[in-house]
C-alpha cells in the first residue's frame, strides 16, 4: 500500500511539473490528425522569430481526457540536400596530340554511368576549352560535351580554379577529354564520378527591401537586403545582368546584433560564407542555416567595372520535427522560451526504427499561453508618513524605558 500511494503521489507530481512547463512558454498551436504512433510536423515560417536561435525551446505536450499533461518526444531534422557520390575506377590508357589539341583517353567498367570529371593541372594560369567524347570500340565516337570552359587564375589578387566537368549521365567503354590548347596541359590526376543530388525541401523568404551600393574608393559593391520576418537561411542566390566573363570575390554577411551610440546605430555582421561570384556557374552559395532577418553580400570589384545586379534570391532548408505519440491526447506545438535547454529523448537513438513514411500533421492557429497573474502584497502601510511616525514612536519608547531602567539602578 505504501508503495502505491508513493507512486501516485509521484505521477500527480509529474503532471503537476509538466501542467507548470506549459506555462513557462509563449505559444502553441494544435496538433491536427493525430491518429498514428509517428508523424511529422513542418515548422511554419512564422514561429522563427519566437523561438530561440538553437530552436531549443520546441516542445509537443498533450492533455489527455483525465486532464494529465504529457509530452511527446521528436527529433528536430533539416530536410537539406543530399549528395550521393560513387567514385569510379578507370584506367588512362592513352594521351596525344593533333591539329586539335590534347587528348586524354580513360577505359571504363562498362556497367558504370558516370556524370562528372575533376580534372587537376599543374599549370596555375590557364583558360581552355574542352571537348568530352565517348566510345564502346575507340572508332566510333559520340560527343557528350563541347566547348565546355576550364579556367585557373591565381595571382596575389586573385586564387580561382574551375576544372570540374559536369554532364548528362553517360556510360561508354571509353571516354576521352579533348583539350583546345596549344600548350601541353600537365595532368596531375583526374577523378571521375557519378553524382545525384536529391533535393531538399527549399522555402523561399520574401525580402522587404534590396539597397545595392557601389563604394568606388573601396572598389565595393555592397548589397543589403532585409527580409520581411526572422528566418533560418541556408541558401543565397546572386543574379546578375551582364553577360561578359566574370570572376569576383564576394562575402556574404549576416546582422548579429545592433547598438545605439551617441553617433547613431552601430551594426556589427558576422559572416556566413565567402566565395567567388563568376559567370562559370550558378551563383548559388549554400551555408549552415542560420537564423537571420538582415543580409549584407560584398562584392569586391578591384579595378573592373562593377558587376549589374539584377536581383537577389533568399532561401532556407524547411525544418521538420519527426514526433512520437504514445498516447490519445490533444497535442500542441508549444514555444517561446529563452530559458529552455535543448531537450534529450530516447528516439534520438532509435532512428532506424521510425517508418519511412510518416503523416504530416496540420497546425492550428497560433495562441498566447495564458500565464498566471502575479499578485504583489501591498505594504501595510503606503504612506511613508505613517511609518516615520511608527518609527517616532517607537524610538521615544525605547528612550523612555532606558532612562528608567537607568534611574532605577
Amino acid at each position: 500500500m505504501k508503495i502505491k500511494v508513493i507512486l501516485t503521489y509521484f505521477l500527480l507530481v509529474l503532471s503537476f511539473c509538466a501542467y507548470g512547463q506549459i506555462k513557462e512558454y509563449s505559444y502553441k498551436r494544435a496538433l491536427i490528425g493525430v491518429q498514428d504512433q509517428w508523424h511529422k510536423v513542418i515548422l511554419p515560417t512564422d514561429i522563427f522569430g519566437k523561438v530561440s536561435p538553437e530552436l531549443s525551446d520546441i516542445r509537443i505536450f498533450g492533455l489527455t481526457k483525465s486532464n494529465d499533461t504529457i509530452e511527446a518526444p521528436y527529433i528536430l531534422k533539416l530536410d537539406g540536400d543530399k549528395t550521393i557520390q560513387k567514385d569510379i575506377v578507370f584506367n588512362l590508357i592513352n594521351q596525344s596530340k593533333n591539329d586539335n589539341g590534347y587528348y586524354f583517353t580513360y577505359e571504363m567498367p562498362v556497367q558504370s554511368a558516370v556524370n562528372q570529371i575533376q580534372l587537376d593541372f599543374r599549370q596555375q594560369n590557364f583558360d581552355w576549352k574542352l571537348t568530352l567524347e565517348g566510345s564502346q570500340n575507340q572508332q566510333e565516337w559520340f560527343s557528350i560535351i563541347e566547348d565546355y570552359r576550364i579556367l585557373s587564375i591565381k595571382n596575389e589578387m586573385t586564387d580561382f580554379k574551375f576544372t570540374k566537368v559536369s554532364f548528362p549521365d553517360s556510360k561508354y567503354r571509353y571516354m576521352r577529354v579533348l583539350i583546345d590548347s596549344k600548350k601541353k596541359p600537365d595532368l596531375i590526376t583526374t577523378k571521375i564520378s557519378w553524382n545525384e543530388i536529391i533535393k531538399g525541401n527549399v522555402r523561399d523568404y520574401n525580402i522587404q527591401s534590396t539597397k545595392i551600393e557601389e563604394k568606388k574608393k573601396d572598389k565595393q559593391t555592397i548589397i543589403n537586403v532585409d527580409l520581411t520576418s526572422v528566418g533560418p537561411v541556408s541558401k543565397v542566390s546572386i543574379f546578375v545582368k551582364d553577360t561578359f566573363d566574370y570572376y569576383r570575390p564576394v562575402t556574404i554577411k549576416y546582422l548579429s546584433d545592433s547598438i545605439k551610440t551617441d553617433q547613431g546605430w552601430k551594426y556589427n555582421y558576422n559572416i556566413l560564407t565567402a566565395g567567388t561570384l563568376n559567370s562559370m556557374e550558378k551563383s548559388e552559395f549554400i551555408f549552415t542555416g542560420t537564423m537571420l532577418q538582415k543580409l549584407q553580400i560584398i562584392v569586391d570589384n578591384r579595378d573592373n567595372t562593377a558587376l549589374q545586379i539584377d536581383s537577389v534570391a533568399v532561401q532556407g532548408f524547411v525544418y521538420e520535427l519527426t514526433a512520437r505519440f504514445n498516447e490519445a491526447a490533444t497535442y500542441y506545438l508549444t514555444y517561446g522560451n529563452n530559458r529552455a535547454t535543448k531537450p534529450q529523448f530516447d528516439i534520438d537513438h532509435f532512428i532506424d526504427k521510425i517508418p519511412a513514411i510518416l503523416t504530416t500533421l496540420k497546425l492550428g492557429d497560433e495562441l498566447l499561453i495564458k500565464k498566471e497573474a502575479i499578485h504583489e502584497t501591498e505594504p501595510l502601510f503606503k504612506n511613508k508618513a505613517w511609518l516615520w511616525a511608527i518609527m517616532t514612536i517607537v524610538i521615544m519608547l525605547l528612550g523612555w524605558f532606558s532612562l528608567k531602567m537607568i534611574r532605577q539602578q
